[in-house]
C-alpha cells in the first residue's frame, strides 16, 4: 500500500466534497464548512491512514455523514441551489437558445435538488462526480444494488417531471 499524503491524496477532493456536500444541503457556506471539517477530521486520524483502504472512499463518507447531520440540525430547510451557469463557448447559438439552454437547466438542477437525500446523493457522486457504483455503495454503506436503484429511479423521477414541465401548455390535437 502506498504512503498517503494529504497534500496529494486528500486535498485534491476538496471539489468532489464541496459538490457532494453542497447538493445535500443546498447552502453554499454550510458545504464549505462541511468540507472544512471533513478535512479536517481526515487530518485527526493521519496516524490510521495506513489501515484505510480507500481514502477517497473514506473522505466521501464523513463528507456525507457531515451534511447529512447538518440538515437535521437546520430541520431541513432546503433552499435552491446555487445555479452555476454553464454557458458554452458556442458562438452558433442565439441568446433565445441560450436562454432555453439555461432554463432547462434551471429546471433540471432544481428537478435534481428536489429528490429524496439518498437518490440526490447517489446521482451526484455517479453523474457528477464518475464514481463506480462500488465506490457510491461504499460512501453511501448501502449495497451496489440499492445504488443502481436509487439512481433509476432518481433518473426516472426527473425524467417525468421534466417532461411534464417541458409540455405544459402543449396540447395535442386529437385527427
Amino acid at each position: 500500500m502506498s504512503k498517503i499524503s494529504f497534500q496529494n491524496d486528500i486535498l485534491p477532493l476538496k471539489n468532489q466534497l464541496y459538490r457532494l456536500a453542497l447538493r445535500i444541503t443546498l447552502r453554499n457556506a454550510e458545504a464549505e464548512d462541511i468540507v472544512q471539517e471533513t478535512l479536517i477530521k481526515a487530518w485527526n486520524v493521519r496516524d490510521k491512514w495506513d489501515t484505510i483502504d480507500n481514502i477517497e472512499a473514506f473522505c466521501f463518507t464523513i463528507c456525507r455523514h457531515l451534511a447529512l447531520d447538518s440538515i437535521k440540525r437546520h430541520d431541513n430547510r432546503n433552499e435552491t441551489l446555487e445555479n452555476v451557469r454553464t454557458d458554452a463557448a458556442d458562438t452558433q447559438q442565439t441568446p433565445l437558445d441560450k436562454a432555453t439552454t439555461n432554463n432547462r437547466m434551471d429546471i433540471v438542477r432544481h428537478l435534481v435538488d428536489s429528490l429524496p437525500e439518498k437518490q440526490r446523493s447517489c446521482i451526484q457522486l455517479r453523474d457528477f462526480e464518475g464514481k463506480t457504483y462500488k465506490e457510491i455503495a461504499t460512501v453511501m454503506g448501502i449495497p451496489e444494488e440499492q445504488v443502481k436503484v436509487n439512481i433509476f429511479r432518481g433518473r426516472q423521477a426527473i425524467k417525468t417531471q421534466f417532461q411534464k414541465l417541458d409540455n405544459f401548455g402543449v396540447s395535442k390535437k386529437n385527427p
